[in-house]
């Protein structure tokens, strides 16, 4: 669903209106237009840039997905790509939805590749300061930027609640599932893509506040370096996380090396403790005399034997933690 609003002086002045719209309100020098597009088609594309002046590259780079965080600088325009994230801790599925936007000096235009990420939030966070608008299309992009990264916020939570259960269920005497094992590398492997995606967001934003490049006034600097901030706290979680993933990797690697050794001893000392009667009985089978051969007391000497060198070894063995 595509969405729209125009601002007159710094102040909402309407909204839903049609792409054929937008260069008919930016006639108006006093006119701010932010326009978002939802899955949009080739020809919807096409017509912005003929009635904006987009430069190619950007279109082209708006149609081909996967595009990773950037921000690039055209003689009239900025454009900027990043991700909106989420992660459902019970399935361990990471899920991201690129916003692809390009940034004039009266104009702002968004591109989702999905709905998944709904322009509401953005919306309500331009509604939370309406009387930031006055700064122009800086206001527009802070509130882009903020909105993005308060997802990020959530998704490293998320990933930190997650791994918390992992390191309690590291412990328990049971090893891990191999269902819970594969959640384990799918929730592995989401941190390392959130890490590549929120990671250049801090540079981005360096280069968004660039005299060169967006006017951000005076008003809107401290709230741009407030969204920085947040960046840096969430890199810094996601940095103190991929250690914590490491440090839970190796530490069940060690768990899984003790608990085969454990194996392994009560293996070995109930072959012990079975070797002796095979011992004994296997003496009675051979066919030479021996003490108490065809003999009640042989068998009686010889059962004593098995019964108590094996309660011996049993007892050594418990000890020892074998058994």
């Amino acid at each position: 669903m595509n969405c729209s609003r125009v601002y007159r002086k710094g102040v909402l002045d309407g909204e839903g209106f049609p792409i054929a719209d937008v260069s008919e309100h930016l006639e108006r020098d006093d006119t701010m237009v932010w326009f978002d597009l939802c899955r949009p088609t080739k020809e919807e594309i096409d017509q912005l840039a003929v009635e904006l002046g987009l430069h190619e590259l950007a279109v082209e780079d708006v149609l081909e997905p996967h595009q990773r965080p950037k921000l690039d600088q055209y003689e009239t325009h900025l454009f900027l790509t990043c991700h909106a994230t989420g992660y459902d801790q019970e399935s361990a599925t990471f899920h991201k939805t690129e916003i692809d936007a390009f940034i004039g000096t009266r104009w702002l235009i968004t591109v989702r590749d999905d709905d998944e990420f709904s322009m509401e939030r953005v919306k309500n966070r331009w509604d939370r300061s309406p009387e930031l608008a006055a700064s122009g299309v800086s206001f527009l992009v802070y509130g882009l930027l903020d909105t993005v990264v308060d997802t990020y916020f959530s998704t490293v939570e998320a990933l930190d609640n997650y791994y918390d259960d992992v390191s309690e269920r590291l412990f328990q005497e049971h090893p891990l599932a191999p269902t819970e094992q594969q959640q384990w590398f799918n929730a592995r492997r989401a941190l390392m893509t959130f890490r590549r995606l929120a990671l250049p967001m801090r540079e981005m934003i360096s280069g968004v506040m660039r005299k060169d490049r967006l006017a951000v006034d005076e008003a809107m600097s401290p709230y741009f370096q407030d969204v920085r901030d947040h960046v840096l706290h969430v890199t810094e979680t996601t940095d103190a996380l991929r250690d914590l993933v490491s440090t839970l990797v190796e530490t069940n690697i060690a768990l899984r090396d003790y608990r085969a050794n454990q194996i392994m001893k009560r293996v070995t000392s109930w072959a012990a403790i079975i070797a002796v009667p095979t011992l004994i009985t296997g003496w009675y089978g051979m066919n030479v005399p021996y003490p108490g051969a065809q003999d009640r007391g042989g068998v009686i000497a010889a059962a004593v034997l098995v019964v108590v060198l094996s309660a011996m070894l049993y007892v050594v063995f418990h000890k020892k933690g074998w058994l």
